[in-house]
């Protein structure tokens, strides 16, 4: 006989040790990620993230890692179980997508899902995400900032079947070597969330034989249930009304002189809040894109930057949540529109809800950060002829907040990457770090001073590199908030060797020679509050510290 179990039959200890115990397997699946792949955008970048769904979709719990990913596996799950109903899933069935318009967020994203069993059924679904070096395209690296398609930027996966009860599908994984220009890394990194998955579903079985699957599933639902009161608690506690902000982004990569609007307006009602996204401007030809999974995942982030952190992250925090995302638009294009770029529209989108809260949250809500993620990408060969594709993500400063200063060079608004250190660059790419710095002066001036940019310059060591760069704040920079002033723009130049110089326009996809050099310097934050009540002790610290 089945023994049924409500929430009423557990105790809050258990709840909150078995909250930890599922925390711990997700960061255990993390590791296992990590450690596991092939290249260094994720053993060095940690572009890449794992979870626990429960048997419906809705998110259980999460590791550390980049709330980007975290939120778009939610649709990504959503369409896997649509295709695949649940009744015709086996143990150690495993499936992928990565097509944006099939519940994906941009090619290079890869997420893996598998199905948990307990007791003959399924009670969960471990997932993982990752940002794959290459996936084919017009450009080494799948982020063609030219695009003006989705069928330039690489291989469209839509929701399928990787392996059949643990027997691995050789034809598409056939189809994916012969579209990517690096096969060996790109399969490494499939498998390594492959295991992550893995990982993930056999911790869970274990606890479900422990603790018994019925009275597992009944405490998932109380965890969720719990997050939900207590945001919506929290959203309860600010002030009914509707507040907009506005801000750009520089331009779409293919007309280079046209910003592009984004507009929100924040509704909170009680306790739920709802973003309106009417005034953004109409998709764009270029891949600045972003579809309805990027616009949920800043909506999911901005929730929970604006309420109680201690709050558990699960899907019952986004459950207040509602979206208005005008059809045809940058927030939700129609196909075939090009979207590889959407981290930074996502990041800008994060930045303006946030800052439409500013004036009724100011004790919580910091100066605009510089908001970018500056992605670039090398391909090409090296001297022995072997082929190499690598990436880099380079933050900028963070605004200033009431009582703190920005932080120097770190990712903000929705994202949760690393560098890529000078050493690892060099050890697997004919690219030389010459330079890695604080950039002096970006931050924006305020009694309390915006976070600094950095400076970066690398040098190509052999002819015909395939080059793209993606940045922002080129031409808008990170605005103070109550009187501080704003953070330097960003600039990026090419050194050629014969001596000219190439101002990028904020994106751009060229060629470097043998000797070529690249200095990009990313943009700083906001500062808060009127300069002229910035502490004299403060002032002499920045300057000694050569921050000025």
């Amino acid at each position: 006989m089945t023994t049924e179990f409500t929430t009423a039959d557990l105790d809050p200890v258990t709840v909150e040790v078995m909250r930890h115990r599922l925390e711990g397997i997700a960061n255990e699946m993390q590791a296992t990620l990590l450690r596991s792949s092939f290249s260094p955008i994720v053993k060095e970048g940690l572009d890449a993230s794992a979870g626990l769904f429960t048997a419906d979709g809705q998110t259980l719990a999460q590791s550390c890692s980049i709330p980007i990913h975290l939120a778009t596996l939610i649709p990504a799950v959503g369409r896997i179980l649509r295709d695949f109903p649940p009744a015709t899933m086996q143990p150690d069935d495993t499936y992928l997508l990565n097509d944006p318009y099939c519940g994906g967020t941009h090619l290079p994203d890869i997420a893996i899902v598998q199905p948990v069993f307990a007791g003959g059924r399924i009670i969960a679904f471990s997932a993982a995400m990752t940002h794959h070096q290459d996936m084919g395209g017009l450009s080494a690296g799948s982020v063609p900032t030219n695009a003006t398609e989705i069928f330039q930027e690489g291989l469209r996966l839509p929701p399928l079947k990787f392996r059949d009860r643990g027997v691995v599908n050789a034809t598409l994984e056939a189809i994916i070597r012969q579209n990517v220009r690096i096969p060996d890394t790109v399969m490494g990194d499939i498998h390594a969330q492959v295991s992550a998955c893995s990982i993930g579903a056999r911790r869970l079985a274990e606890l479900a034989e422990k603790q018994g699957g019925n009275a597992l599933t009944a405490l998932f639902a109380e965890l969720l249930d719990r997050s939900e009161r207590m945001t919506r608690l929290a959203l309860a506690g600010i002030p009914d009304g509707t507040w907009r902000a506005v801000d750009w982004l520089d331009n779409d990569g293919v007309e280079l002189d046209k910003p592009i609007r984004i507009e929100v307006a924040v509704t909170i009602k009680g306790d739920a809040i709802h973003i309106d996204f009417t005034g953004t401007s109409p998709q764009v030809r270029g891949p600045l894109n972003c579809v309805p999974s990027g616009s949920l995942a800043a909506a999911c982030f901005a929730v929970r930057a604006l309420t109680d952190p201690r709050i558990p992250t699960n899907g019952g925090c986004f459950r207040p949540i509602s979206l208005h995302l005008p059809e045809g638009t940058l927030v939700n294009p129609r196909a075939p529109a090009p979207v590889n770029a959407r981290t930074s529209t996502i990041k800008r989108i994060t930045g303006t809800i946030l800052a439409a809260m500013a004036e009724v949250l100011p004790d919580r809500v910091p100066a605009p950060s510089a908001g970018q993620m500056v992605i670039v990408a090398f391909g090409g060969k090296r001297a022995d002829g072997t082929p190499f594709v690598t990436g880099d993500l380079i933050a900028g400063g963070s605004g200033a907040a009431r009582g703190a200063d920005g932080v120097d060079v770190i990712e903000t608004d929705a994202t949760n990457c690393m560098n890529l250190p000078a050493e690892a660059a060099e050890m697997e790419t004919p690219i030389r770090l010459n330079r890695v710095a604080l950039r002096p002066g970006s931050g924006g001036d305020g009694e309390y001073r915006g976070g600094l940019g950095t400076i970066r310059e690398y040098e190509a060591l052999v002819d015909e590199v395939s080059f793209t760069h993606r940045s922002e704040r080129h031409f808008s920079a990170a605005g103070g908030l109550f009187g501080g002033a704003p953070g330097a723009m960003a600039r990026s130049v090419i050194h050629r060797s014969d001596g000219t110089q190439e101002v990028i326009p904020s994106k751009i996809v060229t060629r470097l020679q043998k000797g070529d050099r690249v200095v990009i310097e990313t943009a700083g934050g906001g500062g808060y509050g009127e300069p002229g009540r910035r502490a004299a002790a403060a002032r002499e610290a920045d300057a000694r510290d050569g921050k000025t």
